[in-house]
């Protein structure tokens, strides 16, 4: 099966990281492949010190910018997809998130062709994809396609990002 998380609304990763712990404790094979994301987060902080989960980030700690990515994001993503490929057809885990392969996908960094590919590929595991601008094919693809809206974000009031809820 193959799900999507998507929308301008908050909670794309953190549903996703609320199924990787549901699986965790039903003791399946896990694995998290992080698009444009090279960063201690506290949840992959947390995650690194359990079994049966490997994690693997691709990206810089720069931000992007969507109209004029760089050489080394370009890169980064082709290593997060191969990564992402490698893991899907290996077999070896139960469930896969892919986690900001949409903004990928929509900024440039990746093709709409690789990640289609990357759902044909996912015959033994469940698969998540996570990100805003999830591409029509990919949702008419998806077993499943949730999409978070945002109705009011503390941002808007300047509120910055805080530890332990944003990151």
């Amino acid at each position: 099966m193959i799900q999507i998380y998507t929308g301008n609304g908050k909670g794309k990763t953190t549903a996703a990281l609320g199924l990787i712990l549901r699986a965790l404790g039903r003791s399946w094979k896990v694995c998290l492949v992080q698009f444009m994301k090279k960063y201690e987060y506290g949840e992959i902080m947390e995650l690194s010190k359990l079994p049966d989960i490997d994690v693997f980030q691709f990206g810089t700690p720069e931000l992007i910018d969507p109209n004029s990515p760089s050489e080394i994001d370009i890169i980064e993503a082709e290593a997060g997809w191969k990564k992402a490929m490698e893991v899907v057809q290996s077999g070896d885990y139960n469930l896969v998130v892919v986690d900001e392969i949409n903004v990928a996908v929509a900024w440039n960094l990746l093709s709409l062709d690789k990640q289609l590919q990357l759902m044909k590929a996912a015959k033994n595991c469940e698969l998540i994809m996570t990100g805003r601008y999830a591409e029509e094919e990919v949702i008419n693809g998806a077993d499943l396609v949730t999409e978070m809206k945002e109705v009011k974000h503390y941002y808007h009031s300047g509120l910055n990002a805080r530890k332990g809820i944003e990151f």
